[in-house]
């Protein structure tokens, strides 16, 4: 029980990110096609196990390939909505929001 005491404010933090991009872009989610989920989810999902098997491939340790793993899979995506938002129309910038929410979870 203390082990989850002292991750619970890391997790509901998270969470709280998630709500919110999801609550202000929650008109554009509901217009999610699955080509837009595919080219969401696969990159950040071939990045998180490159990132990690080519560094196991390379010996680094499991932590260090951890760590490489979340580097390489893990991206800017509020920069990239707001350059889609300020630079071209709102739906553009729908897959930003749909990565803020799809690499919390990941």
């Amino acid at each position: 029980m203390e082990r989850v005491k002292s991750v619970l404010p890391v997790v509901l933090s998270i969470v709280l990110v998630i709500a919110i991009v999801a609550a202000l872009n929650a008109d554009n989610l509901m217009t999610v096609t699955s080509v837009i989920v595919i080219a969401v989810v696969l990159p950040n999902l071939l990045g998180l196990a490159a990132g990690y098997f080519i560094a196991r491939g390379l010996g680094y340790d499991i932590k260090i390939a951890r760590t490489l793993a979340i580097e390489v899979g893990m991206q800017n995506s509020g920069l990239g909505t707001a350059l889609a938002i300020k630079y071209f129309c709102a739906i553009a910038a729908l897959p930003g929001a749909l990565f803020s929410v799809w690499h919390n979870l990941s």
